[in-house]
């Protein structure tokens, strides 16, 4: 059956930054080690909205060593991964144009989903978003993909194609009966495609 839809990961696909926490630490002095508890714990309540990120961060930033706000933190957090996969973004509006709907398949918390569509450009390059904010599940679980197979009720699960860095959550995809790929770089992303689109 042919591709009708191809869902894009955010972060090592579309955009192609080093992590916030290199930048953190090369920065600011704060170190992988003090934010870990974090971003292992509550930080996951908040990809998948049952926790508010600046709520969660406001108490926490003094301890680390942050001098600014909450918003300040944020505003250095997602500018440091704002780096954009233009050959990649070129293809996804190649890909538009040729009749594929293309959307965002992310575990982003609410904030960096706003900033991702607004200030990246997302909101106008592809034909939507599915974030674990909104949804309310990570892409390791198999209700996130139902969850993106009810918003498409046209489309056959095996008529979506997923793309993603992480082997797992291309396997989760796989088990909900979605075409996924790892994507490695550029150059293997548009040899497979071809084989999927032609």
């Amino acid at each position: 059956m042919a591709i009708k839809v191809v869902l894009f990961d955010v972060d090592g696909v579309l955009a192609n930054g080093g992590p916030f926490s290199h930048c953190l630490e090369r920065d600011y002095d704060i170190t992988q080690q003090i934010v870990r508890p974090f971003f292992q714990g509550r930080f996951r309540e908040c990809l998948v909205g049952n926790a508010d990120l600046k709520e969660e961060l406001a108490p926490l930033l003094h301890e680390w060593g942050w001098r600014g706000s909450v918003d300040d933190f944020l505003d250095y957090w997602f500018r440091s991964e704002h780096s954009i996969n233009e050959p990649l973004m070129l293809e996804v509006q190649r890909l538009r144009e040729h009749g594929l709907r293309c959307y965002i398949a992310t575990d982003q918390e609410k904030y960096r989903t706003a900033y991702l569509l607004e200030h990246m450009g997302f909101a106008n390059a592809f034909d939507g978003m599915f974030s674990s904010a909104h949804i309310g599940y990570i892409k390791h679980d198999t209700r996130f993909f139902q969850s993106v197979l009810q918003a498409l009720q046209d489309i056959h699960a095996n008529e979506i194609l997923f793309w993603d860095d992480t082997a797992g959550k291309v396997e989760t995809a796989r088990s909900a009966g979605l075409q996924a790929e790892v994507y490695h770089d550029f150059a293997d992303f548009t040899e497979k495609m071809e084989r999927f689109i032609k």
